[in-house]
């Protein structure tokens, strides 16, 4: 799907950029510290995973995403498999909250 391909590449220039945390620690860390704008967790990821990050997000009003698989993610930002990922640009951040939108019709 075009759209998909969209977000991957999105993901793949933010970590270009270097304006992405990867890795639960991270974006947890990135999260309390108010350095993540916007969270992209994968549905494979395990149920407490995803029901912190959903709380944390709630609690900082971080817009969370459920999205895509832990490899998917990975291999999108050059990397092996991640269950999160933390845009810290706000650019990107709205970028990928439209792509977002658009494909799951939010």
């Amino acid at each position: 799907m075009i759209t998909d391909k969209k977000i991957f590449s999105m993901l793949s220039l933010c970590q270009k950029a270097g304006k992405i945390f990867s890795g639960e620690f991270m974006c947890e860390k990135s999260i309390k510290s108010k350095e993540a704008l916007f969270v992209i967790v994968a549905l494979d990821a395990s149920e407490n995973t995803k029901k912190k990050f959903k709380e944390l997000c709630n609690s900082s009003q971080i817009p969370l995403y459920l999205w895509g698989t832990k490899e998917e993610l990975g291999r999108s930002i050059g990397k092996d498999d991640r269950a999160s990922l933390a845009i810290r640009d706000p650019h990107f951040a709205k970028k990928m909250e439209q792509l977002l939108q658009d494909i799951l019709g939010s």
